[in-house]
């Protein structure tokens, strides 16, 4: 597998509207090469529509996204797709394609008029398959697999891609917990070869245990960002979330570890 190649990927002073409604202002966002790094914060505050942002799938109207330095929007799409894989939280494929078929797919940047299946492609393709885990699943259509099945089956084609930025929004979604975990692990190894990852999170303590970087919303604004140590505190917690808690350090990773959370009552509550 090879992911010699580098690429940056940066949103300058970006805002992003659906229709006349602003979901984020002025973000300024630097995705560190070769880490990890998690957007985490409330239903709502924006992470989703600045992952698309970043990915050329939502326009900004104002400001630039910049793949290597250049304005991802005036690039040509192949490559584009060549640098950046995007795997969104809704997916949708035609009826009965396979997993093998899906994660093939992930293959079609780097493919052309004249350019058949490469021994490339297939150790990619042997790559993708077996670090999300469905080798056995292959012939299976996905409309017969169950929500975690196919969801890993995505994942495995953006791992196809081989690209050097993958974006991911909630790429545990739907999984079991011994899958979540399988997940994350699988992206951690990915930056350890060079890989820069953001991922859309909304578990702060996954978030906080797998992500080198953090970028913290709330309200279509980036209130705090950097690596989980530095920045996750309990005001931070209650500010995004409205919850109070206590940090140890993770004693496997050194990490924040939230714990004893609690929301408090309103007043109202209080006085019945």
């Amino acid at each position: 597998m090879n992911l010699t190649e580098t690429a940056t990927l940066a949103a300058d002073n970006i805002t992003l509207a659906h229709r006349k409604f602003t979901v984020a202002k002025n973000l300024s966002v630097t995705l560190p090469p070769g880490k990890v790094t998690a957007i985490v914060g409330p239903n709502g505050c924006g992470k989703s529509t600045l992952l698309n942002g970043l990915a050329r799938i939502h326009a900004p109207d104002t400001g630039t996204v910049l793949l290597d330095g250049k304005d991802i929007h005036v690039l040509p799409s192949k490559e584009v797709a060549r640098k950046l894989a995007l795997l969104p939280q809704d997916n949708t494929a035609p009826e009965g394609l396979t997993v093998a078929d899906l994660v093939r797919f992930g293959r079609q940047p780097h493919q052309g008029w004249m350019k058949q299946w490469s021994r490339k492609d297939q150790q990619a393709f042997d790559h993708a398959v077996t670090a999300a885990d469905v080798i056995e699943l292959q012939d299976r259509a996905l409309d017969t697999l169950s929500g975690g099945q196919r969801q890993r089956a995505w994942i495995a084609m953006a791992v196809a891609q081989e690209t050097p930025l993958l974006l991911l929004d909630e790429p545990t979604s739907a999984l079991d917990l011994g899958h979540q975990i399988e997940v994350f692990e699988l992206i951690r190894q990915l930056a350890a070869q060079g890989k820069t990852v953001a991922m859309v999170v909304h578990d702060l303590a996954s978030a906080c245990r797998y992500a080198d970087h953090m970028v913290a919303m709330k309200a279509g604004k980036v209130i705090m960002e950097g690596p989980p140590g530095e920045i996750v505190s309990p005001e931070l917690v209650h500010t995004l979330y409205g919850v109070h808690c206590d940090l140890l350090e993770d004693p496997a990773t050194g990490s924040p570890l939230l714990v004893n959370m609690r929301r408090e009552r309103s007043d109202h509550a209080r006085c019945q």
